[in-house]
């Protein structure tokens, strides 16, 4: 999937959309998404000037658009403008590496659960093939 199809299924827009393109799909099952990290994202200016490192809250955010694109694709529909994934819990976090400018970023995302409305996945944040974060996402759809 390349941005515009990307956009169809995330609400988010600049600065907050931080999926570039979908790799691969397996609806039901996972994602490979991609986020190319460049110096003149905006948070770079605070985050640390001295030496820019991606926040790790936005690595989870990003690793929830991914898991936001399955979950919609699973369902084989196209979000409106009232439709939105909302966290429910996120568990067992590990940042192992930081994120920095000139890094793209993998995720790879997996469905381990889904009931009555409420979604678990399995994420893993890869720089180079280098584990950067792993972390479970539990998510919610919801009408607004």
């Amino acid at each position: 999937m390349q941005i515009k199809e990307v956009m169809k299924y995330l609400p988010h827009r600049y600065p907050f959309l931080l999926i570039d393109r979908v790799l691969e799909l397996v609806p039901g099952e996972r994602v490979l998404a991609l986020k190319n990290v460049t110096v003149n994202e905006e948070f770079f200016t605070g985050h640390f000037p001295h030496a820019p490192v991606m926040p790790g809250v936005l690595i989870i955010e990003a690793m929830a658009q991914a898991a936001a694109i399955l979950s919609f694709k699973t369902q084989g529909i196209v979000p409106d403008e009232n439709s939105v994934l909302y966290f429910a819990g996120i568990d067992n976090t590990r940042f192992k590496r930081p994120v920095v400018p000139g890094d793209q970023l993998l995720f790879d995302v997996s469905i381990t659960r889904t009931m009555r409305g409420i979604w678990k996945y399995k994420g893993v944040a890869r720089v180079g093939g280098d584990v950067a974060v792993e972390a479970e996402l539990m998510c919610a759809i919801k009408q607004i």
